[in-house]
């Protein structure tokens, strides 16, 4: 049974709380169930005797994937970079060829502390061939998406209520972003070209009328949204963004035949179902519009497809 957006949002609060009081082994705990709930093939690994856990807390039988989870109570940055040179070096050693990418795992609510991402990067580089990624707040949001009502509330310890239910900003990673855009005095610039093949692709997904001419106007902005994280210094943040609406695109497609209604649902995605400023929904078409030209919602033509002569079209 799949969740409506009311369920997901409350999830999400359920979620982000779980993820602020959890450290060490209740958050290890906490991972194991969301793996185990996801993925058939996951193992949780306990220690055993002498011989510990082998340098991993848990191992995907089918993806190649090694996870080790880090989960002080306070932040430390050189504990986590011996623990991470310790636990990718005993993983090398102890379970050669059991795995292709090793998965540092960690329940910092802020994001990666950009001392790890240089690490990751460093990390990531000197061990090639070896993957290297890391699986933070976001990251494990994302997994929970594709859990079904039964398996999130045994995730979360609570039950997830069917009646509506009113929410704000349904996706609080967005609101900084949303509040930078709004404000933008001059979003949109008239002049700025539409690349061609987001023309294509809306023409694809049936993408007409009013919708279509907001998502084009809006699409002359969304260069706003990479100067935003490249001024933080966070891009990496912007691709885990897009894995949730990935993810969120994914559950509610077969829901809705009408594109025009997916639309509306990716809108709610981003500002909730409650009534919003103009400004707002503006600012969040332009979120919407930066997704789509990257491909992360709404399907890619196949290559070589022309679009029909379609009536209304702006083309």
């Amino acid at each position: 049974m799949g969740m409506s957006f009311e369920q997901r949002m409350y999830a999400r609060i359920k979620f982000t709380e779980r993820m602020s009081e959890l450290t060490e082994n209740s958050f290890e705990d906490f991972f194991h169930n969301i793996m185990s709930a996801r993925y058939p093939d996951y193992v949780d690994i306990r220690t055993h005797g002498n011989i510990g856990d082998l340098s991993a807390d848990g191992i995907g039988l089918h993806n190649g994937r090694l996870y080790a989870v880090y989960a002080p109570p306070t932040f430390n940055i050189s504990a986590i970079e011996s623990k991470f040179a310790s636990d990718l070096a005993g993983a090398k050693s102890k379970r050669d060829g059991q795995f292709d990418t090793f998965a540092f795992v960690h329940n910092d609510t802020r994001g990666a502390h950009p001392a790890i991402s240089t690490l990751l990067a460093n990390a990531a580089r000197e061990h090639a061939p070896l993957k290297i990624d890391h699986i933070g707040r976001r990251r494990l949001w994302n997994e929970c998406l594709h859990l079904s009502v039964e398996q999130m509330e045994d995730v979360l310890g609570c039950p997830i209520p069917i009646n509506e239910l009113v929410f704000g900003i349904g996706m609080e990673d967005l609101a900084p972003l949303l509040k930078s855009l709004e404000e933008q005095a001059q979003m949109a610039d008239p002049f700025k070209p539409v690349h061609d093949v987001s023309e294509v692709k809306l023409d694809y997904n049936e993408l007409e009328g009013d919708s279509r001419e907001g998502l084009i106007k809006a699409m002359q902005s969304t260069h706003l949204i990479n100067e935003y994280y490249e001024m933080r210094m966070a891009v990496y943040e912007i691709d885990e963004i897009a894995r949730g609406f990935s993810a969120y695109y994914q559950q509610i497609k077969d829901d809705w035949d009408d594109p025009e209604d997916v639309l509306l649902e990716l809108e709610k995605y981003v500002l909730g179902n409650r009534r919003q400023p103009f400004k707002t929904h503006r600012a969040a078409w332009v979120i919407l519009a930066y997704f789509f030209e990257r491909c992360d919602i709404f399907e890619e033509p196949p290559e070589g497809w022309q679009p029909p002569n379609v009536v209304g079209s702006t083309r």
